[in-house]
Order: structure tokens, then sequence, then C-alpha cells
């Protein structure tokens, strides 16, 4: 692929036609795109209440911020928590209830919202609907909290509400992405026997979605099979979510037969993500080549690369050890009047740090600044780990001090570098600093933290420090696992 290439020639027709195509998500977001709605908000309780406008007699009208506002402070929690479990806050103000429930899906905290839900139901205006039990379940999906999820539908049921295609997709979705996959199917195989609840498009994307989550690619032709039997076309999500998932697990000819079958169906043609997905697959892999004969191809087509394409292409070249084509297309990029990104720069300081090119590194870390990107956790995580890598602890104080000197959000990825930094070059004394700022930045310890640190006062012989931090990681797992259950 040469660099004149990089902006191939577009057929009009094509390109008129892929405008006309709605722009797809990413895979993690095919779990749950929203289905258009032409009915009322899903808490409709608030016009049917207070349509009128005049306030219901007897209602507690307390002020926004007591309930749409508890999810921002422990004591507010706390403090909705006691009105969810006593027995005489029955006549709340409809509106902070529901938005207060609205804020804790919003926020997928799912202890929260099932105790607002609670509160809900005791109030004496509460009437169940199917609509707010479907955001109930796709929020329990996205925690995944299957039982819960399942329990919900329970109650539903005993509320004499009939569930709707919403409502059960929900709950397909809640199995699936437990990795429940067995439920999952046989929830579809409960929705084709209820009237109006028929599976669509939307129900299969969802579960295909799963599949591939978890690796359950034997059934991927199954559900194709059984939409094309039932008559139900894949959409352009179906084909992407199938097209990427085959691709990030290696499977390159299932992905390229599934690109054929889209481009055959005439109804669905590849976009943007279709082309992102094919490139990344390739390039992930190291296959440059086929990488470059589909960026030509989807060029071809009419599809023109974007910002995430040419990102893509960069990582690419920089893990094949293909350092001047990566410098290359940024220059290209730059001609194109294509704006490098944050992303673009991390994964060039990434590419050379790890090639042990510091002078690159920090000549495009520099650049970047220049342009006035501003760094963030991961551009400094690949310098610490270039600086350790070569043994230029002195050069990780630096970044420390440019760190402390600026508003970037760290996170536990950053320390873990920064106390792994330390561990290697026998910083005890930094590295326990560090694992105690890290503490106190609220950037909780993982896993990882924990080997990191056994390891480094397991070669300093510090046998005690190495007992201590055993017994923290056994009564985190065991606090873990309470929680949990």
């Amino acid at each position: 692929m040469t660099l004149l290439h990089f902006w191939g020639p577009a057929d009009p027709s094509w390109s008129s036609s892929i405008s006309a195509t709605p722009k797809t998500c990413s895979t993690d977001c095919l779990t749950e795109p929203p289905r258009p709605q032409t009915s009322p908000s899903a808490f409709s309780v608030r016009s049917s209440t207070r349509g009128s406008g005049t306030v219901p007699s007897g209602l507690q009208k307390q002020p926004k911020k007591d309930l749409s506002r508890i999810l921002r402070t422990e004591s507010a929690i706390r403090g909705i928590e006691k009105k969810a479990n006593s027995s005489k806050y029955s006549r709340l103000w409809p509106k902070a209830v529901l938005e207060a429930l609205d804020e804790a899906i919003r926020d997928n905290r799912h202890d929260s919202t099932l105790k607002i839900f609670g509160l809900l139901r005791k109030q004496h205006w509460y009437k169940p609907r199917c609509q707010t039990y479907t955001k109930l379940l796709m929020m329990l999906g996205k925690c995944r909290q299957p039982q819960q999820a399942s329990l919900l539908f329970e109650l539903m049921l005993s509320e004499g509400l009939t569930p709707t295609l919403d409502v059960y997709t929900a709950l397909v979705s809640a199995y699936g992405q437990s990795g429940l996959i067995d439920e999952a199917f046989s929830t579809v195989e409960s929705m084709k026997s209820v009237s109006d609840c028929r599976p669509d498009v939307y129900t299969y994307s969802i579960l295909i979605s799963c599949c591939i989550r978890f690796h359950h690619f034997e059934q991927i032709d199954r559900i194709l099979a059984e939409m094309s039997y039932l008559g139900i076309e894949c959409s352009s999500v179906t084909y992407n979510t199938v097209i990427d998932g085959y691709g990030k697990a290696g499977m390159f000819e299932q992905m390229e037969r599934s690109l054929m079958d889209m481009i055959d169906s005439g109804s669905c043609l590849p976009d943007i993500f279709t082309f992102n997905s094919v490139v990344s697959a390739y390039g992930r892999s190291r296959h440059i080549n086929d990488m470059e004969r589909w960026y030509e191809e989807f060029q071809l087509m009419g599809i023109r690369p974007d910002i995430i394409t040419f990102n893509i292409l960069i990582r690419s070249y920089g893990r094949s050890g293909m350092y001047e084509k990566m410098a290359s297309v940024l220059d290209y990029m730059e001609k194109r009047f294509f704006s490098p990104t944050v992303a673009t720069y991390n994964i060039i300081t990434d590419a050379y740090g790890k090639a042990g090119d510091l002078g690159k590194m920090d000549d495009y870390f520099k650049k970047m600044k220049h342009q006035g990107i501003k760094p963030t956790s991961v551009t400094y995580c690949s310098l610490v780990n270039a600086y350790s890598k070569v043994g230029l602890v002195s050069k990780v104080d630096s970044i420390l001090r440019q760190v402390s000197n600026s508003d970037v959000k760290l996170d536990t990825a950053f320390f873990n570098c920064v106390i792994s930094a330390y561990g290697k070059a026998g910083e005890v004394e930094k590295m326990s600093n560090m694992f105690q700022m890290m503490k106190e930045r609220k950037c909780w310890p993982d896993n990882i933290t924990y080997a990191t640190l056994i390891q480094a006062y397991t070669a300093q012989g510090m046998t005690e420090a190495v007992r201590d931090l055993e017994a923290k990681v056994i009564a985190t797992k065991e606090r873990t696992r309470l929680i949990e259950c």
C-alpha cells in the first residue's frame, strides 16, 4: 500500500448509498442499542399525575435535591435507604422519586436503583409499567446481575403485567451479558410462544453479541439460520457485530464470509464501522498485507477512512515494527487535515517506547504538548514503562513531578506502572509511598497492584510485609465474595 492511495477513488453511487446507512456503534454498545420509541417516556407517571397542573392531595412535596441527588453522596444514599425501609414514606412527590430512579439507572448503581424502585412501589400513585421494567432489566444486564433480573421479571408478572417484546429482549440481554447463554436462548424460545413478543432482529443481534463476547461462536450460524427461517433480515448492526466478533477472535475466513454476505444482501452495505473492524482485525494479528488489501478495497466501495482508521494503521505498523510507515501515516494525516488526537500520540509514544527508541518517544511527546494536546494517564504509563525498561528511574521521578503539576486524572493502571517501575529498581520506600498516594487519590488497588508489591518485597527479603499484603488480599477477596452473595 503506497501512501498516495490512502484516500482512494470513490464511486458516487456507493458513497450516497453508504451515507444513507445509519452509523453503528462499537460492539460493546451493540448489546443495548436503543429501540425506536413512539410511545411516551417510560416514566409516564409524571404526565398522568401532573397533567392537570394540580398537586394531588396529601403529597409530601420535597425539593428536587432530596432525591435526585441521592446518588452523589454516601450520606444521601443512606438517607434514601432509610426511606425505602420505612413504611411511612408512601406519599412522596412523583417527580423527585422518578428523577432519582432515572439517575440511578443512568449511573448503573444497581443497589441504589433497586432500593429506589422499592420506594417507588410503595407510593400510593404508583402504577406498574413495562417501560420501567425494561429500563431496570437493561441496567441489571450492564451490571451483570442476572439473578436480580430474573427476580425482577417474576415481580413484574406478579403485578399483573404482560411482558412486552422490549421486556423479553432486556431479559435476554441481562442473561447474555453475564454469560448465561442457555438462559438467554431459553428466553428467546419462550418469546416465540407469546403473542406480539416474537423475537425480532434487535433481539437476535443482542443474542449474537452475547455469544461472541463469551466465545460461543458455534451458536452464530444457528442463530443466523433461525433468523432466515423466520424471515428476519439481518441489519447493519447484526452484520457488524458478527464481523467484528470474528475479527477479534482471529477467525478471518468466517469474517470475510460474513462481509460477503453483508454485501450480497443488498440492503445492508458496509460502512465505516465495517471498514475499521476488518482493518483492525488484520492489523492486530500483524497480517499487514491483508490489512492494506482491505484498506484499498473499502475505499473502492466508496468508504473513506476516518481518524479511527488512521489510528488503527499506526498501531498496526507499530506492533509490526514498521516505524517508517507508522510515521508516514501521521504525515499523511496532517497533509489531509486530519488532526491527530491524544489517542494517536499515545499509540506512537507507546510504540517507540516499547521499541526502546526513547529519543523518538520524547520527540513525539513534546510535539503532542506543543500542539496543545493534553497527555492522559495512558500517555504517562507508556513513558514510565519505557524509562523503567532501561533503568532510568530518575525519569520516572520527573514524570511524577509533571503529573503533580497538571490536572491529569490518574487511575489504578498509572499507579501500577509507577509501583512496578520502583519495585524493579529496588526503590522500596518510593514504591510504598506511591501505594499510599494511590489510596489517597481514591485509586483502589487491584490484583496487579498487590502482585507487584509482593514480588518487590519478596525480592528484598521483606517477608513480614509480604505476609501482611497477602492477608489483605485474602480479606479483600472475602469481602467481595460476601458482597456478590
